[in-house]
């Protein structure tokens, strides 16, 4: 299994989650893993348009902020198993072929004028779209560019057509943009924005660029954060030695690919196995053999299995409030502002990983949520009750699914309250004080450095 390093933390595109059920009723869940099922979750082929609950809320209440964290689109592998043929997938975008979106060929188009935006540091440098014949590893696919596309133009006809988050004359201070220095990300935040904004306007596109993929800008000092994750990542590799069906398949594949089973595993194949699932090409073959459905069901369902015990065994939840404090703080204090009455940064965007998604969720509580799938989407929104316009309450949806009340912080509230939304304080005093209480710490400074015992 991939282990997620420590420095630099990179994407691993491992266990997929759901787009249709959030939280699973444990009494109804098949008892077996279905690999195959999970892993079609994860792709998120573009088919049939997505139901969503975003943007609800009692007449009388008014939205006034939206905040929205994204993992990147489906994209090329970012590991190539050893002698084998790479998966011939074609990343130049052609509205003509499958998936495609009503608006492509207007993105790219004007994609290629967008000399005008403020671009961070090396973001400028980055490609706005995809267009290599032979996609190169990491890359955004037509695929993920549509997901995004198609993202952009739900959250529009909710946010933009329905409650006039923004309107036409639309300014750039209004916006908060902020994406890694990735090209899959930065498109996908650009995709997300061409079908969502009223008017896509280069010159207020004020995109940031963020070095580390956990958001942590400058508070990322943490050494208990990262003595977590090494925790995490032995409990990771504990699992995978006790796994002989795992060893048996990486042995077999070893053979067919002709390289030592050690080198293999090092390769990650599932990585590139899931582009030819995706995809729908054939897994890759050799003179000794063919890799196989059973051997990609195998390596599947073990990541399924180690996302189960490691929502059981917490060294993750310990890693993912540390990991994620730095992101919801600004998160927390840029609601309080705006409930304040300031009007600035009204949609804010995070274009992020797998890796940054994972533990955010994790350490809201929202333990039952499927590891992020291809062009993810978390959603904070803000909410003002107009009846006492002092009152503020936030809302938390994953894949379009309500999952407030599925938070730490506000899973009783909805019990002894009758509004389907959970009070913004509830919200901070977690971020900026509960948060802490695992680790007997008041700070995030603090508990970075206290070592359980």
């Amino acid at each position: 299994v991939h282990l997620i390093p420590v420095n630099p933390i990179r994407e691993d595109g491992l266990n997929p989650k759901s787009r249709k059920r959030i939280m699973p009723d444990l009494l109804t869940e098949p008892p077996a893993i279905d690999p195959v099922y999970e892993a079609h979750i994860y792709c998120n082929i573009p088919t049939i348009a997505e139901r969503s609950m975003e943007g609800h809320a009692p007449h009388y209440f008014k939205l006034v902020s939206v905040q929205v964290l994204i993992r990147h689109g489906d994209r090329y592998p970012l590991y190539a198993i050893p002698k084998t043929k790479r998966p011939d997938i074609d990343c130049m975008l052609l509205p003509s072929r499958k998936p495609s979106h009503p608006q492509l060929e207007a993105f790219i188009k004007h994609m290629s004028k967008g000399s005008a935006a403020q671009m961070d540091g090396s973001l400028s440098s980055l490609p706005r779209y995809p267009s290599h014949s032979l996609c190169e590893m990491g890359e955004l696919t037509q695929t993920g560019v549509v997901q995004h596309l198609r993202n952009g133009q739900l959250l529009r006809e909710i946010y933009i057509n329905k409650h006039k988050l923004l309107l036409n004359d639309w300014t750039a201070k209004q916006l908060y943009l902020e994406t890694t220095g990735k090209s899959r990300t930065l498109q996908s935040a650009l995709a997300l924005l061409y079908t969502f904004l009223p008017d896509f306007d280069w010159k207020k596109i004020n995109m940031r660029h963020q070095w580390s993929t956990i958001f942590c800008s400058g508070s990322c000092d943490c050494p208990m954060r990262n003595h977590y994750l090494e925790e995490e990542q032995r409990r990771q590799y504990s699992l995978r030695v006790k796994n002989n069906d795992l060893e048996r398949i990486y042995v077999d594949m070893a053979k067919i690919v002709g390289i030592p089973t050690r080198q293999l595993r090092a390769s990650n194949p599932i990585d590139s196995l899931l582009c030819y699932f995706c995809h729908n090409v054939s897994f890759p073959c050799t003179n000794t053999g063919c890799i196989s459905m059973e051997h990609f069901k195998v390596i599947k369902r073990h990541q399924l299995e180690d996302e189960r015990e490691r929502q059981e065994k917490k060294l993750y939840f310990l890693y993912a409030l540390l990991a994620t404090h730095p992101l919801l703080n600004q998160t927390v204090n840029r609601l309080q502002r705006i409930a304040e009455g300031k009007k600035e940064e009204v949609f804010v965007l995070y274009s992020a990983h797998d890796v940054t998604l994972s533990p955010v969720l994790s350490a809201l509580g929202i333990t039952e949520a499927r590891f992020p799938r291809f062009a993810a989407r978390l959603v904070f929104e803000l909410w003002q009750d107009g009846k006492r316009p002092k009152e503020h309450f936030i809302r938390i949806l994953y894949n379009g699914a309500d999952v407030t009340f599925q938070t730490s912080f506000c899973k009783d509230y909805y019990k002894r309250f009758s509004k389907p939304m959970c009070p913004l304080e509830k919200f901070v005093n977690f971020v900026k004080r509960d948060m802490f209480l695992v680790f007997n710490s008041t700070s995030y400074y603090d508990a970075c450095r206290r070592r359980l015992l």
